[in-house]
């Protein structure tokens, strides 16, 4: 045997194993593990199979696009990795009533049908009533249009509301299902809490999207597994990861950024462990890697978000995890979904 060979067939064999393990089902703490290390062949193989249960269970192979507005940067919350919250003393704003239809028209006169409103984490009634007056008459005028939302923790009551407004979708994402490192992430909130409103939002029949954050300062491959667990206990309909990136502003500023490699493997082993769910290529992974989002729907991701709802005079006011972050628009999109030999969505770009 030539020298070498014995270590290649034995890295071919363990690879073998892993790529068995994932395809019959064997998500063990070991397998997952495992493949959250995955680089270079063995990752390239992992993604493969991602794929391909993608196909099976999306056979169109299309992509969904989601139009982002960014309603408001108010946000009662402290998370240590965010440039918003509390505590921060940049200019507040949120986009009124006229303003928002007429943002949310431009979209879908464009052609767009599913449009995301994000904002910052505010249970106050009168900005509750105020998504909603909007949403309802969103809905009114374009019967078609898919609303989701991503507002953070509220009462049953205000979801309720909302619900009935018009959204169909909402975007709650547990961070971590590691109970000490989230308090830590959010000293103004819980896990529990946080999961207590998934479980409301889908008692209440939302379609429910939630998901994790990959190296975040104290996290562990052992925290990583377990947010994969997590994940299935629930019904969601959407799932998504994106990487640490310290915000300039924040307290975690001086934390190093996350691996991108370890999120596209998070993401693969979404996509294999629940494969019928929408799974978004996210701006973090660009904002970490060039190309990064093109490696997102290699990696299985069959949704894509573009920038161009929130006015120019306001999106430097929504630094979520940087003040240079990337905002995608649709050039770039166009090109990493033919690229990846996917298709939108009938009607989606124009």
């Amino acid at each position: 045997m030539a020298e070498g060979s014995e270590n290649v067939n034995m890295k071919e064999g363990v690879t073998g194993a892993l790529m068995r393990d994932l395809e019959r089902g064997n998500f063990t703490r070991e397998t997952l593990t495992q493949a959250l290390r995955c680089r270079d062949a063995e990752q390239a193989e992992m993604f493969a199979l991602a794929r391909r249960r993608r196909s099976e269970h999306f056979p169109g192979e299309e992509v969904e696009v989601r139009s982002v507005i960014e309603v408001s940067n108010i946000c009662q919350q402290g998370c240590k990795y965010c440039n918003m919250g509390l505590k921060s003393k940049q200019e507040k704003y949120t986009i009124g009533y006229e303003g928002l239809l007429r943002l949310a028209n431009f979209i879908y006169q464009k052609g767009r049908r599913v449009l995301l409103l994000q904002s910052g984490e505010n249970n106050a009634a009168d900005f509750v009533s105020h998504l909603a007056q909007c949403v309802h008459e969103l809905k009114r005028q374009q019967p078609d249009l898919a609303v989701i939302l991503c507002c953070g923790n509220l009462s049953k009551a205000q979801y309720r509301q909302l619900h009935e407004a018009g959204a169909s979708r909402y975007v709650l994402k547990f961070e971590t299902s590691n109970a000490a490192l989230y308090g830590n992430l959010k000293p103004r909130d819980t896990l529990r809490r946080r999961l207590d409103c998934m479980e409301t939002l889908l008692e209440l029949g939302y379609a429910v999207g939630s998901g994790n954050m990959v190296g975040l300062p104290g996290q562990t491959h052992e925290d990583m597994v377990a947010d994969l667990h997590l994940l299935g206990k629930y019904n969601l309909a959407m799932q998504s990861t994106t990487v640490f990136i310290p915000g300039e502003s924040s307290a975690f500023r001086n934390e190093p950024m996350g691996d991108v490699d370890a999120a596209l493997n998070m993401m693969a082993l979404m996509r294999i462990m629940y494969p019928g769910r929408l799974i978004p290529t996210t701006s973090s992974l660009e904002k970490g890697r060039a190309d990064g989002q093109y490696w997102g729907l290699m990696a299985g991701a069959n949704t894509v978000t573009v920038h161009d709802g929130t006015p120019d005079e306001v999106k430097h006011l929504f630094p979520i995890y940087s003040t240079k972050r990337f905002t995608p628009q649709d050039g770039h999109f166009r090109q990493i979904v033919e690229r990846a030999h996917l298709k939108f969505a009938p009607g989606v770009l124009k």
